[in-house]
């Protein structure tokens, strides 16, 4: 498994990718932006592991960059010391899966490693075309359309929009929805599924009829056919 690491701290660089080679990882390191996105884009990566402050170009930019060129299921994960749901979003946005805040301890990193890349092997492995009312999620291609028009999705408004799909009719709380599409145990004080739900609401709900993602006060979100539960 190759993986790239754009890390401008050199103590940091060194320990993560000697640790990594001992996993039996290949790891090949840029020390900042414009050199980790000329990397992404000569070598093909397995995972990125991707410092938000670097010199040059910002981990946000470098990612948008990646995900405007490269296979869009491809991992990306954040190393942030910024630490507020707000900068969370911002590198999520930005199409990152998954982010670890500084400092971090050594096997909290591999467990995150091993979780994006299966992951991923599940994602394409399925073909399934998931349906509810208009909208259709093509499993295999990963494409949203609504009305046979597509929408365009960041790769975590996918996940998520797949993960509501595949539980429709169910209630899913903000809980289940952490772990399941973000796939760790993120802080339960942060809004952010409700932002990324918002978000799939402006892209699927918005200009469509009828509604399908749905608040349950106090329980969750469920997607259905039906009223809205606010």
């Amino acid at each position: 498994m190759k993986i790239l690491l754009v890390e401008d701290e050199q103590n940091i660089a060194s320990f993560v990718k000697k640790g990594l080679t001992e996993q039996g990882y290949e790891v090949m390191v840029a020390y900042d932006g414009p050199m980790g996105l000329q990397l992404a884009s000569q070598y093909d990566f397995d995972l990125i592991i991707l410092d938000i402050i670097l010199p040059g170009i910002n981990g946000v930019e470098v990612c948008k960059k990646i995900r405007e060129t490269a296979v869009q299921l491809m991992p990306i994960l954040m190393l942030t010391a910024l630490g507020t749901t707000e900068n969370i979003v911002q590198g999520l946005d930005a199409g990152a899966d998954d982010y670890l805040a500084k400092p971090f301890k050594f096997k909290e990193l591999l467990a995150r490693i091993r979780a994006l890349t299966r992951r991923t092997m599940r994602d394409s492995s399925n073909t399934k075309v998931l349906n509810i009312a208009d909208l259709e999620l093509d499993t295999d291609m990963k494409i949203a359309r609504r009305s046979g028009k597509e929408i365009k999705l960041t790769s975590r408004e996918y996940r998520l929009l797949e993960y509501l799909m595949k539980h429709q009719r169910k209630v899913m709380s903000r809980i289940d929805i952490l772990e399941s599409v973000w796939d760790v145990n993120f802080d339960m004080g942060t809004n952010v599924v409700d932002v990324y739900v918002n978000y799939l609401r402006n892209k699927i709900d918005k200009d469509f009829s009828p509604k399908l993602i749905h608040t349950v006060i106090g329980m969750g979100y469920v997607m259905k056919e039906g009223e809205e539960n606010r």
